[in-house]
């Protein structure tokens, strides 16, 4: 059975889609017009091991907030699709990642219930922007809104780190090793992995 996600949102702000495969083998396709936010996502899939589409047009003259937002809203919604009745996947996920002085840990738990947990960043993230296009004060917004409209219970902690695009690099690939490890189908598990019979 095929696990596959499509989702599109057309607002006056911004029209996405989003195509997620979580049986892929990290092929992407992405432009957002956001390129830093391209790499992000990018990362995601590949680490994930997704098939990833995301094409995004919004008013990125303005500022990126509304196509980071509304992508990360989409995102969500295309994981939520792709995972189905969630029958038969571990459920939990944690991944540790290095990206030089930066260590990131994420956790995730596709439970049904939305929750987002972010800490560790240092100060300096609330104020820089990467390649002068994407402010890493979002990143936070961006893991809500993945959180939410896909239902994860979601902890993110950065650990180390001095550089804002190594922290946000760590934090997204350990975003899409735990996500992978917690899609991923588990053959001891035939059912739903919950003890209610349902998530």
């Amino acid at each position: 059975m095929s696990r596959i996600g499509r989702v599109e949102r057309v607002t006056k702000e911004s029209k996405v889609l989003v195509e997620i495969d979580l049986d892929g083998t990290g092929r992407t396709n992405v432009s957002t017009g956001v390129p830093f936010f391209d790499h992000m996502l990018d990362a995601l899939g590949k680490h994930g091991a997704f098939d990833l589409t995301v094409q995004a047009e919004g008013d990125v003259h303005l500022d990126a907030h509304h196509t980071v937002e509304d992508t990360a809203i989409v995102l969500g919604q295309a994981l939520r699709q792709a995972l189905g009745d969630k029958k038969g996947i571990r459920r939990f996920g944690d991944a540790w990642i290095p990206m030089d002085e930066a260590l990131a840990h994420a956790v995730v738990d596709v439970s049904g219930r939305p929750y987002t947990v972010h800490s560790g960043e240092p100060e300096v993230m609330q104020g820089f922007v990467v390649g002068g296009h994407y402010p890493t004060v979002l990143n936070r917004h961006v893991f809500e809104s993945l959180a939410f409209h896909g239902h994860l219970a979601l902890h993110v902690r950065v650990l180390d780190g001095r550089d804002p695009h190594h922290i946000t690099e760590a934090e997204f690939k350990a975003i899409a090793r735990a996500l992978r490890a917690a899609t991923e189908p588990d053959e001891r598990i035939t059912g739903i992995a919950s003890t209610k019979g349902t998530l």
